[in-house]
């Protein structure tokens, strides 16, 4: 008898439904799995097998044939697990076949027939919920996941046996235990708690700080050199204290790639963009994702709509560092492979800290030959260093320096300059300055009289790319932005351009 039971396979951080079928014959006895199966898909026998005897089913003696329609999709992971047990059991007529309509089914099984949670829930749930599935069923463990796909009935399972039961009436289905609203953790990434560190911590700096909330209103890209000690990675860490939250629909993709790498939420929708700080032996693969079987989301990614923060930027890899040029450019990463091509989500902001030199103190003071200062210039790329917004070079506070402005009054500057410009980009496909395309920045940032002087000035004094020039003019409206000004003037360029020294 054949039976078809519906559950999802991930592609990339994307969901696809996937229809298991499994049909049972007269034959010598034998399990095979067909449909591009990976290694966790065709070890289910065994785990499978267990299970059922565990929950006092009979394992058929004949032939099992099980096969993941498309065939031409690859399928990966042990979420496929609770589908082919209930489709013996239905192809065997130990269950009824009606109790699956309109069902979907994830979850792994243990050999005692416990359901265990899989990673991607929400993203094999929302797959699920677009081709029409009214109900699923997951493991309890990830049912308050799957609750935050609009639309969707949810029903936890803790084993085979008490789900077969609840599928037929005879138990109640079990409840779980819902998201409390605005509670989440997911998302938050690496590096300091934002709710422990505050940008009054830092004494003077106050070009730093402005380049700070510069970055944060536009979103630009930040590189801050200066020697050991001064102040770059205090800063840079509390970046997070004063930038705008999370809209709805950007936290539904920062929750769904963290649970795809296997960090489930833990208590609902992201509220906090993630802060993703690697260590500088990071390799290529780490940063930008990949690896073999299913390639999965490196930093860029679980970065996404969130920060990137490189310390050390002059020891990391060079091969590594240049792998982010891309990234940086298109927002996404695609890794392709010799079975599929994948792309994952890499809208993130980038920013970086470095020492001038391989000692560290630069200027006169500097121990290093002019090889080594060569040589350490040299790990970072003039394309790499060209697609930083802002570039500054932070000096020493002074012994008399007070502390500056709470992050509660300055994000809040941030946050006003974030709505005026989803007022002004409302219906293009970008919404902040950083991401102005080339083709449309002179029409969103147009340049009148002393401004557009400035601005040539500006390219010709420091010989800038067509890039850096275009970083100038994004970088000036955003500074606008926080002045409450609709034009960007003179002295909106001016300032743009002193947030984007020479690296030493």
């Amino acid at each position: 008898m054949l039976a078809s039971v519906t559950s999802a396979t991930l592609v990339g951080v994307e969901g696809r439904p996937v229809t298991v079928e499994v049909h049972c014959s007269v034959g010598l006895p034998a399990y095979h799995v067909v449909g591009l199966p990976d290694t966790a898909v065709r070890e289910s026998q065994a785990r499978v097998r267990a299970a059922l005897l565990s929950s006092q089913f009979d394992w058929p003696q004949k032939r099992i044939t099980v096969n993941l329609a498309p065939a031409g999709l690859r399928k990966t992971g042990a979420g496929f697990e609770l589908a082919v047990a209930l489709g013996v059991l239905v192809a065997e007529e130990q269950l009824a076949a009606d109790v699956l309509d309109g069902v979907a089914v994830l979850g792994e099984l243990g050999l005692d027939g416990s359901v265990r949670a899989v990673p991607g829930v929400l993203a094999f749930t929302d797959a699920l919920a677009t081709t029409g599935t009214k109900t699923v069923v997951v493991p309890e463990e990830n049912a308050a996941e799957a609750a935050l796909v609009d639309g969707i009935d949810v029903r936890a399972a803790r084993s085979l046996v008490e789900l077969c039961d609840c599928l037929t009436g005879a138990l109640p289905w079990p409840d779980w235990t819902p998201f409390e609203a605005d509670t989440s953790e997911a998302g938050d990434g690496d590096g300091d708690d934002a709710e422990s560190v505050d940008l009054a911590d830092v004494r003077g700096l106050a070009n730093a700080r402005r380049a700070l909330e510069v970055a944060a209103a536009g979103g630009h890209h930040l590189l801050l050199t200066g020697p050991p000690g001064v102040g770059k990675t205090m800063l840079a860490r509390r970046l997070p204290t004063i930038l705008a939250p999370l809209e709805r629909h950007e936290a539904l993709e920062v929750t769904r790639v963290h649970s795809v790498a296997g960090r489930s939420p833990r208590g609902g929708l992201a509220r906090h963009r993630p802060f993703r700080a690697p260590h500088h032996t990071a390799s290529v693969g780490a940063l930008v994702g990949g690896g073999s079987g299913r390639p999965q989301p490196g930093e860029v990614t679980l970065a996404h709509h969130g920060i990137l923060f490189l310390d050390e930027l002059g020891e990391f890899p060079p091969r590594a560092l240049d792998a982010l040029r891309q990234p940086l450019e298109e927002r996404a990463v695609r890794i392709a492979r010799v079975p599929l091509s994948l792309r994952f989500p890499a809208d993130f902001q980038l920013v970086a800290c470095t020492n001038p030199c391989p000692c560290g103190r630069g200027g006169p003071t500097c121990q290093c030959n002019e090889i080594q200062r060569l040589r350490y210039r040299r790990r970072l790329s003039a394309p790499l260093l060209d697609r930083f917004d802002l570039r500054l070079a932070v000096r020493p506070p002074e012994p008399s320096d007070g502390p500056g402005e709470p992050s509660a009054v300055v994000r809040e500057r941030v946050a006003a300059a974030a709505v005026r410009q989803g007022r002004r980009y409302d219906g293009c496909r970008w919404h902040t300055n950083a991401h102005i395309p080339a083709g449309a920045l002179h029409r969103s940032v147009p340049l009148r009289g002393d401004a557009a002087d400035a601005w040539r000035w500006s390219i010709d004094e420091r010989d800038l790319t067509g890039r850096g020039a275009a970083h100038i003019r994004r970088v000036a409206r955003t500074i606008a932005d926080l002045d409450d000004a609709a034009d960007v003037t003179e002295a909106h360029v001016l300032a743009a351009a002193l947030l984007r020294d020479d690296v030493p």
